[in-house]
């Protein structure tokens, strides 16, 4: 596929899930966008379609991803599903403003375009069916973000916008967000059939999941038993890495849990600054349900959701149970893991969760920035404590540091730590860079002036967080004293 040979009309689209039963969606056209215009487009995400970014600006690919054109072979859809929310069932939710545009073939597989805020469907539930440029810009910078951190995630190809009014809190405009992933199939599209016995959907889905992204389950002795196993580990090891990054998703209802575990559905996410394990990033969120030291929590919670729903179909409460109980353990495994890597730990040894521990209560006192601190410790001298000035000054209890440092670098020690290696391993997975709130609220007021620049800048400082970017370097700043007034809701 050459970028060059594309045009939006003649997009290569097929729609693999048009293939299932009429029952799992609603064909339906986007509602055009009056006046849109392009606002911003990921490089990156456009290789991956083979597409040319440039060519997201021109005027018939801004028709196509602000909803105003179809490609030929496009045959645009809602999806159908149900859910938990804040722990409690929802019943029928459903694509209440995203439509399926199709999948295009990709070197990595199939991928699904999908455009946020195209409309009102039959699963709006009295809501417009559009997105605001806010959230819009919050989604598209942090789907990339969070990708450039390694972290699966859906991905955010372009944003549309136009000055269509739309009312939140405030009057605000409209945009659209292409999405893509695989899949778009979340927990709830199993708890949508689960919840009313239509035990044929049921499997018909689970099927088709397995068919489609799990083929090598298809043979196991209970292949949808198996399949749970392996959603659960996945989101096991997707809950770990959004803890090693400081992320926090903020709405972790089972209609936002992807059956692939991808990060999906960024709504009031936030990364960690000053640490507090029981930080709410979503102002929604009154009872701290979804708080950072929640998340591995609420994930195991939703994957005996998805068992629940499953259950029909594995037909073993033992094998749905020890599938479930698989993600504690993975969990553990890929947390301590990923700590090792953050502290720069070559081995394994007895009292790691107790070093880990002693860290996370020190940083819970001292209220660090998650962020600047992991990073930081890559400087930390073996042999030279007396240069740990820059580390040591994130503590108001320097001396509970001082502690802590010296079991530190008695643990290094034991493995022969050499300085130099240690900084180059810890500096790949510590990142100097991610997407603060007040990064993007700066994009965002610029865009709501029409000067989009800001987003490209910041875009391309996230696109590759680890490294150093001394011209970039306000962008890894402790937040402004104007930030602490920010907050982030369900509203979008």
């Amino acid at each position: 596929m050459t970028g060059t040979a594309i045009s939006a009309s003649t997009l290569p689209l097929n729609n693999s899930f048009a293939t299932l039963p009429p029952a799992f969606f609603t064909r339906l056209m986007p509602t055009p966008l009056p006046a849109p215009y392009f606002v911003a487009a990921s490089a990156p995400a456009a290789a991956l379609l083979g597409l040319d970014p440039a060519r997201l600006a021109d005027a018939d690919f801004v028709e196509l991803l602000s909803g105003n054109a179809v490609a030929e072979r496009s045959k645009p859809l809602a999806a159908v599903y149900s859910g938990h929310q804040f722990g409690v069932w929802a019943g029928q939710l459903g694509d209440g403003r995203a439509i399926l545009l199709g999948d295009i073939d990709t070197a990595n597989g199939p991928l699904e375009l999908q455009l946020k805020g195209a409309g009102a469907t039959p699963y709006s539930r009295m809501g417009d069916g559009r997105a605001v440029l806010r959230s819009s810009i919050r989604e598209f910078l942090c789907s990339e973000a969070m990708a450039a951190l390694g972290i699966p995630t859906s991905r955010a190809l372009a944003i549309m916008g136009s000055n269509q009014g739309v009312l939140r809190e405030t009057m605000e405009t409209a945009a659209v967000v292409t999405r893509m992933a695989p899949s778009f199939i979340r927990f709830g599209s199993f708890e949508h059939w689960a919840s009313s016995r239509k035990t044929d959907e049921l499997k018909i889905l689970a099927d088709y999941v397995l068919a489609q992204f799990y083929p090598e389950l298809q043979a196991a002795d209970n292949p949808y038993q198996a399949l749970l196993a392996e959603v659960c580990q996945r989101t096991a090891r997707l809950m770990a890495q959004w803890q090693a990054v400081g992320f926090m998703h903020g709405v972790m209802n089972t209609d936002n849990m992807s059956i692939l575990g991808l990060t999906l559905d960024y709504g009031p996410f936030g990364f960690m600054e000053a640490f507090d394990g029981q930080h709410i990033c979503n102002h929604t969120d009154q009872q701290g349900r979804y708080s950072y030291a929640n998340q591995p929590k609420v994930g195991h919670w939703n994957c005996y959701a998805l068992a629940q729903a499953l259950l029909p179909l594995i037909d073993d409460l033992e094998g749905a149970q020890a599938a479930v109980d698989s993600y504690q353990s993975t969990f553990a495994d890929s947390m301590n893991a990923q700590l090792r890597a953050k502290l720069g730990l070559l081995t394994e040894q007895p009292d790691d969760p107790a070093l880990f521990d002693a860290m996370f209560g020190l940083m819970q006192a001292n209220h660090v920035d998650f962020t600047q601190f992991f990073r930081a410790l890559g400087n930390l001298q073996l042999a030279a404590p007396q240069l740990d000035a820059p580390l040591r000054d994130m503590f108001i209890d320097r001396d509970s540091f001082d502690a802590w440092a010296a079991t530190y670098r008695a643990r290094l020690q034991q493995e022969n730590s050499v300085d130099a290696q240690r900084k180059l391993a810890m500096d790949r997975v510590n990142p100097k860079y991610v997407l603060r709130n007040y990064l993007a609220q700066v994009a965002i007021e610029k865009a709501q002036q029409h000067d989009y620049s800001e987003i490209a800048r910041l875009l391309a400082v996230l696109q590759k967080p680890f490294d150093e970017q001394p011209e970039h370097q306000h962008y890894a700043a402790l937040p402004p004293d104007w930030a602490s007034h920010l907050e982030v809701s369900c509203s979008s």
